[in-house]
């Protein structure tokens, strides 16, 4: 029973997957040229409920053109992935539940704010970005005056939040083996197995102390500990992204992959969104450096729930 819920909880993973990488290709459909008196012009022709529409792109170029040829192809690919997943799902005999009425306005509310909660988790992060900037590349995967390593983390954090928010993926269990597979993704593009538990000790910034080698049984142990408590939602959520930030479970994106797996528990239990504001980094840090240093989680708990708990109320 154990292997055929892994099954299925490893495609709909991948089928989550391959829709936040076709969320962020930026045009879906067929490259169309099209002339008139004051020259080419580039659009994007896309059949939507059976009626073909033409989307302007821009003027154009050799190399627009060839980059709208291969986001049709890629798409097109995913598509086919898709549809190969739902085939599988269907073999094994899955159907997609239906999700409660506060779980689908957590998505929403989650949807709407997370431009914002990406720019936040940047801040956080270090990343040299302005809120324009962050939407910027949100939308159109570029921004002029970032280095190509910023404008990667963004984009993995986008494709990390899409993965969580998709219908399927916030019905599974916020274990382990989804933690591995947000931090995989915040890592794309920085390490090859960004998502497999840390072998060779690291070092914190800012703190004398210095995590242990994690190991594997104990994580996951530690992890549905947690999830068995009878605490609130929102307590859980904070010991779980507290917990994973202090172990340094993987080689980087600690802190990006806890908040995002912290909140798929919140959002799939319809409880808001926790996501440290930029107003609120410095006094965040401090207080992890703290928590780091003594394991007493009563203080950065109380500070997260007060200043960083989104309410949908």
């Amino acid at each position: 029973m154990n292997g055929y819920f892994n099954i299925i909880q490893n495609l709909l993973q991948e089928r989550a997957d391959y829709q936040a990488r076709l969320n962020l290709i930026p045009y879906d459909g067929s490259p169309e040229v099209k002339k008139n008196n004051s020259g080419r012009y580039l659009y994007i022709r896309k059949r939507i409920n059976g009626k073909l529409t033409s989307t302007y792109v821009d003027v154009y170029s050799d190399k627009l053109y060839q980059v709208l040829l291969r986001s049709t192809k890629e798409a097109r690919e995913l598509k086919k992935q898709i549809r190969r997943v739902d085939r599988e799902l269907a073999v094994n005999g899955y159907e997609q539940s239906e999700l409660s009425a506060a779980v689908i306005a957590n998505l929403d509310f989650a949807r709407t704010n997370m431009k914002s909660n990406i720019y936040d988790q940047a801040v956080l992060e270090g990343v040299a970005t302005t809120f324009p900037q962050t939407e910027e590349i949100i939308e159109n995967g570029t921004v002029n005056g970032m280095t190509a390593a910023d404008v990667q983390k963004i984009l993995n954090l986008k494709h990390a939040w899409e993965f969580i928010l998709d219908n399927d993926v916030i019905q599974a269990d916020s274990n382990y083996y989804l933690l591995c597979h947000i931090a995989r993704l915040v890592n794309e593009g920085f390490f090859h197995e960004g998502g497999r538990i840390r072998g060779v000790p690291v070092s914190i910034g800012g703190t004398k102390y210095v995590p242990p080698l994690p190991i594997e049984s104990q994580v996951i142990e530690n992890i549905n500990e947690i999830l068995r408590s009878n605490k609130a939602p929102v307590d859980v959520a904070v010991e779980l992204c507290m917990y994973c930030m202090r172990t340094q479970i993987f080689l980087d994106g600690n802190k990006r992959a806890s908040v995002i797996f912290a909140n798929h528990y919140m959002i799939s239990h319809g409880r808001g969104l926790i996501v440290i504001p930029e107003n609120h980094v410095a006094e965040f840090k401090k207080k992890l450096v703290e928590y780091y240093e003594t394991a007493d989680i009563e203080k950065v708990s109380g500070f997260l729930k007060e200043k960083c708990w989104k309410k949908m109320e």
